[in-house]
């Protein structure tokens, strides 16, 4: 059956189609376009506001300062105060001449042991041996006239029994007689100045020891008259026994105690420990070093230390109860005293602290602080109480 066509229908020619659907894509094409545009601006402008509040929690958190913090730790029962030192020889005596002359021999040279007594030089004495012949001489002659002197005298007194001479004459006699035994008696004096004089051009060792210096030699001119400079022949050390000399820091001065034996190292002699007798101190503070002189005594019998030679002194010193040790990088040096920053709930706080013992790199607090503390290491000289601040979760640089 054929379908009869409606007149009141009628169907556009193909051409007209494209024409009515081409208003429809631009439409569409500008619509998802404001649609991209407006999802652009959105997402641009909350982008941007997100930046801005990262941004601003940025600054926020790189306003507050990050910083390295360590505990305090609790001190030793007992510490080791290590402090340099100097051996010094026990006996350590320079060897004069007390005679002029001329040096005729020397029998020992540097390095070589004496003992005491021994014959160390010689010295040649001509114008001494002449003046000891003058002097005899004069001996010889006072002597002589007190002799005559003295008969002189007896016989006038036992004149004067008989009036045979006068008071006067037996007086005088006397007082003649008197005169050359005082005159004898000055010539023996000087005879023996000049003996112990002579003496002296033999030059003996005073101790038991080591001739550490030779200043002579044979020839030379031995002048040992006063006001005149004199020439030291010889230097002799006694280092049986040893001195260390050590300066002790005024702040350990009252723990220092007499009779202590302190260990003493040496760097020529690694791993060994020597033992000495702290034997006594110079009972004052020197005002430029503000440290007190200290005497360390050692046995020296194997003669394996030397004189002058560098050490290490170990004072063992009781340690304070309740006390701890901080890195001496963590202190502030204010007006109003020494203060530490402490970290406490996120904030700095200034603490007051008294420092005991000074070890250096680090220092004994006594009061102050506690070993649960945060202290602040390498703090700013700015900074205050009440400053906000992170604490580093890294190891501090300064932590041991």
């Amino acid at each position: 059956m054929l379908e009869t066509p409606n007149p009141m229908v009628s169907n556009p020619p193909d051409g007209d189609e494209p024409q009515m659907r081409r208003p429809r894509r631009v439409f569409l094409v500008l619509a998802v376009g404001a649609l991209l545009l407006a999802a652009g601006i959105y997402f641009g402008i909350r982008g941007r506001t997100s930046a801005e509040a990262a941004l601003a929690v940025a600054t926020k958190d790189a306003a507050v300062p990050i910083v390295d913090v360590i505990s305090p730790q609790v001190s030793a029962p007992d510490d080791t105060l290590v402090l340099p030192g100097q051996t010094m020889a026990f006996t350590d005596t320079p060897i004069y001449a007390r005679t002029n002359g001329y040096l005729t021999h020397w029998y020992f040279d540097i390095g070589s042991e004496v003992k005491k007594g021994q014959l160390l030089a010689e010295i040649e004495t001509p114008e001494l041996d002449q003046q000891l012949r003058q002097a005899r001489a004069d001996l010889t002659t006072a002597q002589a006239n007190a002799k005559l002197a003295g008969i002189t005298a007896h016989r006038t007194a036992e004149l004067l029994k008989s009036d045979s001479v006068s008071t006067q004459e037996r007086d005088n006699a006397a007082g003649t007689y008197a005169a050359d035994q005082a005159i004898v008696a000055s010539r023996e004096a000087e005879v023996a100045r000049l003996l112990e004089l002579q003496s002296y051009e033999k030059v003996y060792a005073p101790f038991d020891g080591v001739i550490t210096a030779r200043n002579t030699d044979v020839g030379d001119l031995i002048n040992a008259g006063a006001g005149t400079p004199n020439t030291e022949l010889f230097r002799i050390e006694a280092i049986d026994k040893l001195r260390v000399y050590v300066a002790v820091p005024e702040a350990y001065a009252p723990l220092i105690r007499i009779g202590a034996t302190p260990a003493v190292t040496l760097d020529e002699y690694p791993g060994q420990i020597f033992h000495g007798t702290l034997a006594r101190t110079d009972r004052a503070i020197n005002q430029a070093s503000r440290t007190l002189l200290v005497e360390v005594d050692i046995d020296n019998s194997a003669g394996k230390l030397l004189p002058g030679a560098y050490t290490f002194v170990h004072f063992t010193l009781p340690g304070r109860k309740e006390t701890v040790t901080i890195p001496a990088n963590t202190l502030l040096f204010r007006s109003e005293g020494l203060r530490v920053g402490v970290v406490r709930d996120g904030k700095v706080e200034l603490v007051p602290i008294a420092i005991g013992r000074d070890y250096g790199d680090k220092v004994e607090v006594i009061s102050g602080l506690t070993h649960r503390d945060e202290v602040i290491l390498n703090p700013s000289d700015s900074l205050i109480s009440g400053t906000s601040v992170r604490v580093n979760s890294g190891k501090p640089a300064g932590a041991a």
